[in-house]
């Protein structure tokens, strides 16, 4: 099953258990689909777009040990772990409301960690692949993210993942400035494209970052 049609089955059968944060992510239901295109300026087929590219490194047939911070609700990820029956999977998050949606759509190859990225509960060079879809736009110590994904992740190990990036729509930009910041959602400061690509070339052996409207879609594997 390749990355699109995984997408796709995350939000296949929502209907009245999707919650307006599974709609909105998935832009799969109406009011979901009012806040792509107000807010990020994207229709379906440019949300699957961002999803694919975040979610595109990770193999087939991958077996190895994965971290997704923060896993959220799990609605994204969890039809491609059911498709990675060897892989040692654990998701961390801050909310445990969050979590436990997500512990309900997960497979028997995934573990649970509450925890702050900040400060991840694990030793250095732990996983080969660190997953992290929309995340850095909200944690309030960016720099401490950055360092603690790149510590837990082995030589040679991936890094992958999306979130927001300012300057490229100036309609997602108002809003995140004038809604998202005030609210508490998102926390300032913000990347940039050439921002991210500055900081994780400085960071990483192999870097590759892609945008789809104000979304950056990365992938960098550790030296």
């Amino acid at each position: 099953m390749n990355r699109h049609n995984e997408i796709k089955n995350a939000y296949r059968n929502l209907g009245k258990e999707a919650t307006f944060y599974d709609g909105m992510i998935t832009c799969s239901t109406l009011p979901g689909k009012a806040v792509c295109a107000l807010v990020w300026c994207m229709n379906k087929e440019k949300n699957d777009r961002y999803l694919e590219l975040a979610l595109s490194a990770i193999p087939e047939d991958f077996s190895g040990k994965l971290l997704e911070v923060p896993v959220g609700t799990g609605v994204l990820t969890m039809p491609v772990y059911r498709t990675l029956p060897k892989a040692d999977i654990t998701c961390l998050d801050y909310s445990p409301d969050m979590m436990a949606q997500a512990r309900r759509r997960a497979p028997g190859n995934v573990q649970f960690v509450r925890g702050d990225v900040g400060k991840l509960p694990f030793e250095s060079g732990s996983f080969d692949m660190v997953l992290s879809l929309n995340g850095f736009h909200a944690f309030p110590d960016k720099e401490a993210a950055y360092a603690e994904t790149y510590r837990v992740l082995k030589p040679g190990g991936i890094f992958c993942g999306c979130f927001y990036i300012a300057g490229e729509n100036k309609r997602t930009d108002w809003f995140v400035n004038k809604l998202y910041t005030p609210k508490g959602f998102f926390t300032p400061p913000y990347e940039t494209a050439a921002s991210l690509r500055k900081r994780l070339s400085g960071m990483y052996r192999q870097t590759k970052v892609q945008t789809v409207e104000a979304m950056a879609c990365f992938c960098c594997r550790k030296g």
